[in-house]
């Protein structure tokens, strides 16, 4: 077993134990809905990172973990949101939320995580804190609005693409790393660092996450591929592969995906082009860029062994297949 996931091993009960707590303060109505998302599983990423970047920058105390579940509450009512958008049928293996629970009780349980995980992070009486998760709320609902803009009129922007990456997914995980160091009361320029770690990695896991839709070894582990392409949406592999096209195929491809025309042997066809071409694995490549970019923001970062273990996660999410 690596370091990293003994680390997890030890702080996984301890968080879960706290998810527990805490959602003991909702309706029961909404509490069921929140423990059907939260007690299913999940890697957990954000309340680690924010334990870790707090204890590299010198924080001990135990009080961090409801600080670090008010990142995992947020994240879940972003799921809550995203399988009722995308009329998602499971989530981590089991009936989404909004199937097993009706939608006006989801809607509100989503709703209320928000709520709760701003309550905890508001006990911390740490202003800028309150801030920095307020801000990465707004984007998160940002990028939402600007992805479903994409679906509608889909186009092959990069630029577009990537803000819609850092506010679905990046933000939040850079919030997690920035409140582990507004918690350790760590100087500017440290937490500039931090910030800029947490964006990244943030930045190189939904990269990774959109090559593994495509990516063949992903279906040899018995994951379904295409999920984006059938659900229109534009991620960095498809962007690559249009670029390939001539632009008149490029528009008739885009105007079929505008109105969830494409055929299920045209959208095998692309993914299997998309393969060919080692698109997929462009897209990693990329991913690796955000990634040395977090390697430089460690840097400056206290020799401790949490540090080891934050360049650990670094190495993890480059090589990830699931």
């Amino acid at each position: 077993m690596s370091k990293l996931s003994d680390f997890f091993s030890r702080e996984l009960p301890r968080i879960n134990a706290t998810l527990e707590q805490e959602l003991a303060q909702l309706n029961p109505l909404v509490k069921e809905v929140g423990e059907h998302i939260l007690l299913s599983g999940g890697k957990r990423l954000r309340p680690m990172l924010t334990i870790l970047t707090a204890r590299c920058l010198g924080y001990q105390d135990q009080d961090i973990y409801p600080l670090a579940c008010s990142l995992e509450f947020l994240h879940s009512a972003t799921l809550i949101h995203d399988d009722i958008l995308d009329s998602a049928d499971t989530r981590r293996g089991q009936t989404a939320c909004h199937l097993a629970f009706g939608l006006h009780r989801t809607v509100l349980a989503g709703d209320a995580l928000l709520a709760l995980a701003n309550l905890i992070v508001a006990r911390y009486d740490i202003p800028a804190m309150n801030y920095c998760v307020a801000q990465a709320i707004m984007r998160t609902a940002t990028g939402e609005v600007e992805e479903i803009a994409q679906i509608r009129c889909p186009k092959p922007d990069r630029a577009a693409y990537l803000e819609i990456i850092k506010g679905k997914t990046a933000d939040l995980i850079r919030a997690a790393c920035s409140c582990g160091a507004m918690l350790a009361r760590t100087d500017q320029e440290t937490l500039e660092y931090a910030d800029s770690f947490g964006l990244n990695v943030g930045m190189a896991f939904q990269l990774v996450d959109d090559a593994l839709d495509y990516a063949a070894e992903h279906e040899l582990l018995g994951k379904p591929l295409g999920g984006d392409l059938r659900e229109g949406k534009i991620t960095l592999p498809l962007i690559l592969y249009l670029q390939t096209l001539q632009e008149d195929q490029q528009g008739k491809l885009l105007h079929k995906m505008a109105h969830d025309d494409l055929s299920d042997p045209e959208m095998k066809r692309i993914i299997s082009e998309i393969q060919e071409m080692g698109l997929d694995k462009k897209v990693r490549e990329e991913a690796g860029e955000y990634l040395q970019l977090a390697g430089q923001a460690l840097v400056s970062f206290p020799e401790t062994p949490e540090k080891l273990l934050l360049q650990e996660i670094v190495e993890v999410v480059r090589s990830r297949k699931f």
